[in-house]
């Protein structure tokens, strides 16, 4: 569901470069930093590049790229 909010026009002009280089669209990255905070948040101790190497991870499960890690199982 959308949902429409108000952000400074500093924040959108810095999502709308962004988005181009990510191949986002500004809505898109705007969720994609969001999602990062909320991460780092719950997440304190996690440093920021190995949090975007679990959401790579996720994503590459989710095209059946590699196979998901099971604690006790070897590779």
């Amino acid at each position: 569901m959308a949902t429409e909010i108000k952000i400074s026009d500093d924040l959108f002009k810095k999502a709308k470069i962004q988005s181009k280089v990510f191949k986002r669209s500004i809505a898109g990255q705007i969720e994609y930093w969001a999602k990062i905070g909320q991460m780092i948040e719950e997440n304190p101790d996690l440093p920021l590049p190995l949090i975007q190497d679990i959401l790579v991870g996720r994503e590459q499960i989710k095209d059946g790229q590699g196979t998901p890690y099971v604690s006790g199982k070897q590779p």
